[in-house]
């Protein structure tokens, strides 16, 4: 089987390909991931710079569109590249390119098309008409956690053709590492020491969750947090709750944007990781908190609950609620860190690891091509 994975995304910084492919990790990451257990897989990405490069056994083709904001598919290069591709299967991300879809239909009148939800939402009202013809070319559509369909299909975005495959929306190339060392390396410190990888912004909530360090901290005295992050339209909020209360000032260490293979050493070096968004597509950080063998404490939403086995491994707290955060803390630092550890990378391997992402993707395309995708040797 050939599957030809296509992202309409067009990178805005105009990177070159390899340079995209290292600041885009689940573009790579997804598609190795589906080679793991398929003859053949091609990546077809937007780029303002054109160029081809492989990464284990995958061939990446960038392909400048005719013009700024005009689909892919308008490009002659584009459709003279699918012409000799010739895929079984395109495997396109996003649910946002209703013209692109729409396109590539018109290209390719008879090859199943399957898309991949990236924490896309339903689409405003005006855009509905056009979304659901695209969709409706579609043979399947994956999210990470079923329900998150459930809205498209109340809203009838959703054919009744169309199946729904449940599947983690990346793999991680994280490793656990020496707690000891990275601690020496980081200087990250706490029994427990609690990591936060995320915005600071609303949807993440980072005051509830500095309630519930608050909380717990009264039980659990050693408790340190380090906070990692990007976009902080709350920093000064968060600042002023540290300055406020005696409980965090000396216990939360905002680090602010670090580099990715810093967050990876921050995670060997930390012994819980929290979160506490109130809506997620998926969470890249949560899939490289268990690849690093760091035990989640996560709030009970669907992509949250999804990629941890139902709060299998750590636990899952209600959104907005230090209390639920506090007794999570409370009961998880009980427990013994190497047996934690172990547990967090055992699931990560069963369940979210490239070979097990690689295997639902082919059972995917198997079922909506009818053709056995052949496992990789």
């Amino acid at each position: 089987m050939h599957v030809v994975q296509i992202s309409f995304f067009v990178d805005p910084l105009r990177r070159a390909p390899e340079q995209l492919l290292g600041a885009w990790h689940s573009l790579a990451d997804i598609a190795i991931a589906a080679r793991t257990s398929v003859t053949r897989v091609t990546v077809v990405q937007a780029s303002m710079v054109e160029g081809i490069c492989s990464r284990e056994g995958v061939e990446f083709h960038f392909v400048a569109p005719v013009g700024a904001g005009a689909p892919l598919t308008r490009a002659p290069a584009f459709a003279a590249l699918l012409g000799r591709l010739r895929a079984d299967i395109y495997h396109v991300h996003g649910l946002g390119f209703a013209r692109e879809v729409l396109g590539l239909r018109k290209l390719a009148p008879r090859t199943p098309i399957f898309l991949q939800d990236h924490a896309d939402r339903p689409p405003r009202f005006w855009r509905r008409a056009l979304w659901r013809r695209a969709v409706a070319l579609a043979a399947g559509v994956s999210f990470c956690a079923r329900a998150q369909a459930d809205p498209f299909a109340r809203a009838r975005h959703l054919a009744p053709h169309i199946e729904v495959f449940e599947i983690p929306e990346s793999t991680s190339r994280f490793t656990p590492g020496d707690r000891t060392e990275a601690r020496a390396a980081t200087g990250v410190h706490g029994e427990p020491a609690l990591l936060w990888v995320g915005h600071l912004d609303d949807n993440k909530d980072p005051l509830t969750v500095l309630d519930g360090v608050a909380l717990a901290a009264r039980d659990v005295p050693r408790l340190q947090l380090w906070c990692c992050y990007g976009t902080a339209p709350l920093l000064e909020r968060v600042r002023a709750r540290l300055a406020d209360d005696p409980m965090l000032r000396d216990r939360v260490h905002l680090l602010g944007r670090v580099p990715h293979e810093r967050v990876q050493e921050l995670m060997r070096a930390a012994d819980l990781f929290v979160l506490g968004s109130h809506r997620e597509g998926s969470s890249f950080s949560l899939i490289e908190a268990l690849a690093s063998g760091l035990t989640p404490l996560v709030t009970d939403i669907p992509s949250l609950r999804a990629l941890t086995g139902d709060g299998q491994v750590g636990a899952l707290w209600k959104c907005g609620d230090g209390q639920s955060l506090a007794r999570a803390i409370r009961d998880i630092a009980c427990r013994p860190a190497g047996e934690l550890r172990s547990q967090a990378r055992a699931h990560f391997e069963a369940e979210l690891s490239s070979v097990a992402i690689g295997q639902r993707f082919a059972a995917a395309y198997t079922r909506l091509t009818g053709r056995d995708a052949v496992a990789v040797e």
